[in-house]
């Protein structure tokens, strides 16, 4: 089974440092992390990741505000994005597991087999440009 590239983006140091000890863990997934959403652009186009895993609600630069500029990159546009997010709670996010922009949904605390679930659930999702929409919002 090919390892595959996670970069985690959340604002808190041991969030993002649990989330890369249990992923890394399983053999699956090779993880790096971020706590500056503002460098998102040059850390992902630099580590290639299969997956963005991002939080919602970041000091400074908001979640959804780092989405949109991964989904404009033509370089990351492709790249799966799942949220990570405390504003919603595991039975909301289980539900169909995606938001009106096709995103999926991991609720905080993350519990491992439903992080793993939902990332590849997104990882074998094709993805368009043209979806992207959250809220009425488009990039």
């Amino acid at each position: 089974m090919k390892t595959r590239r996670i970069l985690v983006i959340d604002d808190d140091v041991q969030s993002t440092r649990m989330v890369k000890l249990s992923l890394e863990r399983t053999g699956r997934y090779e993880v790096r992390e971020l706590n500056d959403p503002v460098a998102t652009l040059a850390v992902a186009r630099d580590f290639k990741p299969d997956l963005i895993l991002l939080d919602v609600c970041m000091p400074g630069l908001e979640g959804v505000e780092v989405a949109f500029q991964i989904r404009a990159d033509t370089e990351l546009q492709q790249t799966p994005v799942v949220f990570i997010s405390s504003l919603v709670s595991e039975w909301e996010a289980v539900g169909d597991g995606t938001s009106k922009g096709g995103f999926h949904f991991v609720a905080k605390p993350a519990r491992l087999p439903r992080m793993i679930t939902c990332i590849e659930k997104s990882l074998n999702t094709t993805w368009s440009a043209n979806e992207f929409s959250i809220e009425g919002k488009h990039p």
